[in-house]
């Protein structure tokens, strides 16, 4: 499995992981820009949610956490103001998760950092 495939796969089952834990989902794989992107945009109450995912194959990897960098936050904070201000949602409060997926073991485990940055 190539690496966009395995991110297409991950952020599939981090869909139906944050629609089963009642969040609504708002958008998947905005562009701001060539750099920044959001993987998902999801409401959960009266909170927006800007989530990365990062879907491991093998512990060799390093975890999802360790990839979304000070840079990599920058780019996602840069794609969020975005597309807040595109879709009029300036008075709305926010939050950046990020969700891990391993796939290695017998199921897919996955992770929910909450605030991650």
């Amino acid at each position: 499995m190539n690496t966009r495939a395995l991110g297409a796969y991950g952020e599939e089952l981090a869909c139906r992981y944050l629609e089963k834990n009642g969040c609504e989902i708002a958008a998947r794989n905005f562009h701001a820009s060539r750099a920044a992107e959001l993987d998902i945009v999801a409401k959960e109450k009266n909170l927006l949610l800007f989530v990365e995912v990062k879907t491991r194959f093998s512990p060799a990897a390093g975890s999802g956490r360790e990839a979304v960098t000070i840079a990599k936050q920058r780019h996602i904070r840069y794609a969020a103001q975005y597309y807040m201000m595109r879709n009029r949602l300036t008075d709305i409060p926010c939050r950046f998760d990020v969700l891990e997926i391993s796939l290695w073991g017998d199921a897919p485990e996955i992770v929910w950092l909450k605030n991650a940055f």
